[in-house]
């Protein structure tokens, strides 16, 4: 589907732009939430008369919008979740868990402003974009651990999702097999010699 935009949209185009898009994501997303219309002469002439009124509403939007992300930019936020020794969690970490702490912490933000690519599953410091305006985009720290006590020791900078060292073993090389069969088994021959008492 052709259509024009109303607005910015990221690795989509610019306010006025006529893109071609799936129609389902024109459908389901751009249309109802009146980011695009459909490209066709009775829009394009209604995008024209409004365009004054878009640009305006977009820059007022944009400057509220890095207004509220002068405040959270560099925001550190502390999510307690269950993991195993190795810091792997029972479960993940969502973009609509990253919200929800958002708005707890008192900045309410949509799910859709949170860039995540796939679910955080380890624990650890997690660095996330919000997209506040299809310009204005600010960093948010996710501090994921298994408890207050932990988070504090993450933020200082200890790693905790590392592996507990267990008892040293003894290991053996394939060189030092190869050296043991060119002596031609010698020490297991030497300590069975050790090992039978002499005959007097």
């Amino acid at each position: 589907m052709q259509v024009i935009l109303l607005e910015r949209i990221p690795r989509l185009g610019q306010m006025g732009d006529e893109v071609r898009v799936k129609d389902g994501y024109a459908r389901n997303f751009l249309l109802p939430n009146h980011k695009a219309l459909r490209a066709n002469a009775a829009n394009r002439q209604k995008f024209e008369g409004q365009r004054a009124q878009l640009e305006a509403r977009n820059l007022e939007a944009r400057e509220e919008a890095e207004a509220l992300g002068a405040k959270i930019d560099g925001k550190v936020l502390v999510l307690v979740r269950q993991a195993g020794e190795t810091g792997q969690l029972y479960g993940s970490v969502s973009t609509r868990d990253v919200a929800e702490a958002m708005t707890k912490d008192g900045v309410a933000v949509g799910r859709n402003q949170v860039v995540l690519n796939t679910p955080i599953k380890t624990i650890g410091l997690h660095v996330l974009p919000i997209r506040l305006h299809p310009e204005v985009e600010v960093s948010v720290t996710i501090n994921v651990a298994r408890s207050d006590a932990e988070a504090a020791r993450q933020a200082e900078g200890e790693d905790l999702s590392q592996r507990e060292e267990g008892p040293a073993f003894e290991t053996f090389s394939e060189d030092d097999d190869d050296r043991r069969s060119r002596r031609g088994g010698r020490d297991d021959d030497e300590q069975q010699d050790a090992e039978e008492p002499s005959e007097d």
